[in-house]
């Protein structure tokens, strides 16, 4: 519990560093310019692998879960209202999930001691990270927020979300 604690203390001391911050906005922009862009890799007319979630990722790992989690805030609402107006009104449940994401990218991947990690670790802590953010924000969150938005039944769209969610997990773990 003390680890945990004190990789909220150091995330959150990042906050005062001008080098954390100026990085931090330079990815949330490129999250933002890759989203306007429609920067995707296909794999088929349905199923696509948007490339953001490597921003946000990278943000987390270097400067932790409370950074990740502004910048996850940022890149929703400053996406939204950058030109995703067509999408319908704004809704927090979205920006939500983008916090949730920061808290998990962050809880797996950063670790303030400067001590080397092996490679099995860092592929396993990867692998936790997409796989989390998958079932809990992808899967679970964003259903939520679509029966809500869109007026589907959840047992309508569930199985084609976990479906698709399960195929893309070992593609975005290897992005």
């Amino acid at each position: 519990m003390s680890n945990l604690i004190s990789r909220f203390k150091s995330s959150a001391k990042n906050l005062q560093n001008v080098r954390c911050l100026s990085i931090t906005a330079m990815f949330v922009a490129l999250n933002v310019a890759m989203d306007l862009c429609g920067i995707t890799i296909k794999l088929t007319p349905e199923l696509r692998i948007s490339l953001g979630f490597i921003c946000n990722a990278s943000i987390c790992m270097l400067f932790g879960p409370v950074v990740g989690m502004l910048a996850g805030c940022c890149s929703d609402i400053l996406g939204y209202f950058a030109g995703n107006f067509s999408m319908g009104a704004y809704f927090p449940g979205y920006t939500l999930t983008a916090i949730c994401g920061g808290l998990i990218y962050g809880l797996w991947l950063y670790h303030p001691e400067k001590t080397s990690i092996s490679k099995k670790s860092l592929i396993a802590r990867v692998i936790g990270a997409k796989a989390c953010i998958n079932l809990i924000c992808n899967i679970g969150l964003n259903t939520f927020w679509l029966t809500i938005t869109a007026g589907k039944a959840m047992s309508v769209i569930l199985p084609f979300r976990i479906t698709k969610n399960l195929i893309l997990l070992p593609f975005e773990c290897i992005i």
